[in-house]
């Protein structure tokens, strides 16, 4: 019989998958003209996100910003140093389109860690990041402090296609 944590870490991974597959169940469905079947699908979605954070904070899961900042940091190295290069090589060696978000990811996540690690500096001194304007590519996952490059480093698309997420 599981523990009380093993529920608890399988309840979160299930309520984010949740959440992220039905916030994309809900753009196909406005694409496709189902405005209020979006709706539904975008409000089912943040009622994963609840419950995914309540598991999160069940599991004391949520600590102090330093700490959470160290924590992204591991997760983000093991992602760009070994979870997506043996992804990326197999889809590659198959000729799977999964090819092309493996690659974008193993980037992306490397300059999310670089990133984590000036935010966690910051934080140990007490302060916050000094850039406010804090920029996302939304085809690669790419981000950038300041202000966007004329184009992304890592799959190539205009700054004018950048967004900041609030």
């Amino acid at each position: 019989m599981p523990t009380t944590q093993e529920n608890l870490n399988n309840a979160f991974a299930g309520e984010s998958q949740a959440y992220q597959k039905y916030a994309a169940f809900a753009k196909k469905a406005e694409k496709e003209g189902f405005k209020n079947i979006a709706k539904l699908f975008r409000t089912t979605a943040e009622a994963e996100r609840i419950h995914a954070e309540g598991h999160l904070s069940a599991s004391e899961g949520i600590k102090s910003t330093a700490e959470n900042l160290e924590k992204a940091i591991s997760g983000e190295t093991y992602e760009h140093n070994e979870m997506y290069p043996p992804m990326y090589e197999q889809a590659v060696a198959e000729g799977h389109k999964a090819k092309r978000m493996f690659g974008f990811a193993v980037e992306a996540e490397k300059v999310h860690a670089a990133l984590y690690r000036k935010a966690l500096e910051a934080a140990k001194n007490g302060e916050d990041l000094s850039e406010t304007e804090i920029w996302l590519c939304p085809v690669c996952g790419h981000i950038e402090l300041g202000t966007p490059p004329d184009n992304c480093p890592i799959c190539g698309v205009k700054a004018s296609m950048y967004i900041q997420i609030a």
